[in-house]
């Protein structure tokens, strides 16, 4: 279980507030996800797409290290967008904006509910981020892939045993 002074425990779960609104939950027995978004929603004082991802999709997508073959730098940021459900179709990939030659952003792959993409540190690239959801035709969350790889950290190192 994590430590710190934003972790609430009760009974069995435990879940712990991120930034930019990331919960970490957990449970010896899960609670059923419709039940957790309807918790969650029920304490908003606004309505929003809430995206639930079990633990071991999480480690999962952590672990093979997917952005491997793909360039890196200062200037790139690896990202993943979870989306509200899978896709019926997957687009061509990889997509580019605005052009495969001139990309500012790329998706590189689809893996269930996670987009995997890179964008260009540039302020244009921000617009693209925005419309990957119109395109997608389905919510979308984006955080950057650091932040993927700290909550599959916490997530493993909190496994129950």
């Amino acid at each position: 279980m994590p430590t710190g002074a934003n972790r609430k425990a009760v009974g069995e779960v435990w879940h712990r507030q991120h930034r930019r609104g990331w919960y970490v939950c957990g449970a010896r027995k899960c609670p059923r996800v419709d039940s957790v978004r309807a918790a969650i929603a029920k304490k908003l004082p606004f309505k929003c797409e809430i995206m639930i991802c079990p633990a071991r999709d999480i480690i999962k997508l952590a672990s093979k290290d997917p952005f491997s073959k793909h360039p890196s730098g200062p200037d790139i940021t690896r990202f993943v967008s979870v989306l509200a459900k899978r896709l019926r179709a997957l687009p061509p990939l990889p997509l580019s904006l605005p052009s495969d030659h001139d990309w500012l952003l790329k998706i590189i792959a689809i893996q269930d509910r996670f987009v995997l993409g890179l964008y260009r540190r540039q302020m244009k690239a921000i617009s693209y981020l925005g419309k990957v959801e119109k395109l997608l035709g389905v919510p979308v969350t984006t955080r950057n892939w650091n932040t993927i790889e700290k909550v599959a950290k916490i997530l493993r190192d909190a496994k129950p045993g």
